[in-house]
């Protein structure tokens, strides 16, 4: 991942004496700011971006890959006509170097019988279990001995992922229980990662953990929060996050009514592709509606927002001396006057401070902006939107209700 401007780079500190709250009923989780796409200097970390952003498009093709494979090619064209998944495994690679300083959400999370602790990124992008396994040569970190689980399963099939930036993972797949802040799922697909290349071993995390649905599970089976919902161990089958300089959280099994005010609006998931994807959304610049009847994704693995070259140049266009930097893929602004950007779902406008939407200033007097245009091949009326937005919002995830809420931080 790459460091640019002001990304929030979040530590999720998983106690390990969380226990449910009775007010609530889930488990409170805290989180600690650990980096940022912004130099010491106000500076934006260009290297740091530019990987930022190409993990951003990456993951999210390898999403449509898997969700081709698991609904068909015939279901996938009716979702998705004009994207063609054969020209992203074609995408020549870029060769990049990782930073310590990645933009995820890490937490110890454990695996087995007795247990074994990872230090896990949790994703609302994505939806797979992945650790390394004792087996592996090149992982780094804590890493799963199926063998001294007793209740491991090996199960038949691979595991794979790949990226366009040539970072790839793949192993066996296996099922065990699996806990996270005392909510267990027995029986969790996951896989054991037997390779793994040196972006993916140099990251802080062990492995990932995805939160978004089943339809783009490369192990084709329910990720864990859902089996923990199926399993009737998740109080509710809620999830929420606060995304803050101090006091940050992810509260599992419900919502933390202390770090809200009001209520949560909640609005229905949109689609069946297996994001936790909003219809009905307008992009709001400087009080003005600059874009409407947008779909919104809320991914939690990433500080970018991005939609397609076209929208996002559009927006940019809005904006007085606005300009695009073509060597490093972001568009920037006078760094004395950030634009005031927002969202809106039929309900409150919620709007992202200057302070995240500056990633900082990438040259003499301009800074860079977190929108960012992004090669998805899914339609001019998408947008991605990460914790750039998140930090703003109190941002809950309804597996039950098949919704995605915010509400006023506290």
């Amino acid at each position: 991942m790459f460091s640019k401007a002001s990304l929030l780079t979040v530590v999720l500190a998983l106690l390990a004496s969380a226990t449910p709250l009775p007010t609530d009923g889930g488990v409170r989780i805290p989180l600690e700011k650990r980096g940022s796409l912004t130099n010491a200097d106000g500076t934006f970390n260009i290297e740091k971006g530019i990987h930022e952003r190409l993990k951003l498009e990456n993951k999210h093709k390898q999403n449509l890959i898997n969700l081709e494979r698991n609904v068909g090619q015939d279901e996938f064209k009716k979702m998705f006509p004009d994207v063609n998944t054969t020209s992203f495994h074609k995408r020549a690679g870029l060769p990049l170097t990782d930073q310590e300083d990645d933009i995820e959400w890490t937490g110890t999370i454990s695996i087995g019988t007795p247990a074994q602790s990872f230090v896990i990124d949790f994703d609302t992008g994505s939806s797979d279990l992945w650790v390394p396994s004792s087996s592996c040569s090149s992982c780094k970190g804590h890493k799963y001995s199926s063998s001294s689980s007793s209740t491991s399963k090996k199960q038949t099939g691979t595991f794979s992922i790949s990226y366009g930036d040539g970072s790839t993972a793949s192993g066996s797949v296996y099922t065990d229980t699996v806990t996270v802040a005392g909510i267990k799922a027995t029986g969790q697909y996951l896989s054991g990662v037997t390779k793994e290349s040196s972006s993916f071993a140099s990251d802080p995390a062990d492995g990932l953990l995805g939160l978004a649905f089943p339809a783009i599970s490369n192990l084709r089976h329910n990720p864990f929060f859902f089996t923990a919902v199926q399993q009737g161990t998740a109080p509710q089958g809620v999830f929420a996050f606060k995304l803050a300089s101090s006091g940050s959280e992810l509260y599992v099994g419900g919502t933390d009514s202390k770090l809200y005010t009001g209520d949560i609006e909640y609005h229905d998931v949109s689609s069946s592709d297996g994001f936790w994807q909003i219809g009905g959304g307008s992009a709001i610049l400087n009080d003005k509606t600059v874009a409407s009847s947008i779909d919104t994704i809320i991914d939690s693995g990433t500080t970018l927002m991005g939609s397609s070259s076209k929208t996002v140049e559009s927006f940019y266009s809005n904006i007085e001396g606005s300009s695009y930097d073509e060597q490093n893929g972001y568009y920037t602004f006078s760094c004395s006057s950030v634009p005031t950007v927002a969202f809106n779902w039929g309900g409150k406008t919620w709007e992202i401070s200057a302070s995240n939407f500056n990633l900082g200033e990438i040259s003499q007097g301009k800074c860079a902006g977190a929108l960012v245009p992004l090669d998805l091949g899914m339609g001019d009326n998408v947008w991605l939107l990460g914790d750039t937005f998140m930090k703003n919002v109190y941002t809950a995830f309804s597996v039950t209700d098949n919704a995605v809420g915010f509400a006023t931080l506290a």
